[in-house]
């Protein structure tokens, strides 16, 4: 599935939030992990991408079954103050 650029940065932005879990971007973009992993290694330099592949890896928040049952948001408290 081809994305314009807003698409692809909202993407990237997603998939760096550390509450975004990869099961929203597939239903909101329909873009499984594997797809978001290959759309980031593509639009990141290497080294950001490397630094972002160890900061989702593993992280409990970024799987939607994985996630504690208190994480009950998709953004941290103070991530859109300008709401």
């Amino acid at each position: 599935m081809m994305h314009n650029a807003a698409d692809q940065s909202r993407i990237i932005e997603m998939a760096w939030e550390d509450r975004t879990p990869f099961e929203a971007i597939e239903t909101q973009f329909g873009l499984s992990e594997p797809e978001v992993i290959r759309l980031m290694q593509r639009s990141l330099k290497p080294s950001s991408f490397r630094l972002w592949r160890r900061r989702v890896s593993g992280r409990a928040t970024k799987h939607q079954q994985r996630r504690p049952a208190a994480v009950i948001r998709g953004y941290a408290p103070g991530q859109y103050k300008q709401r």
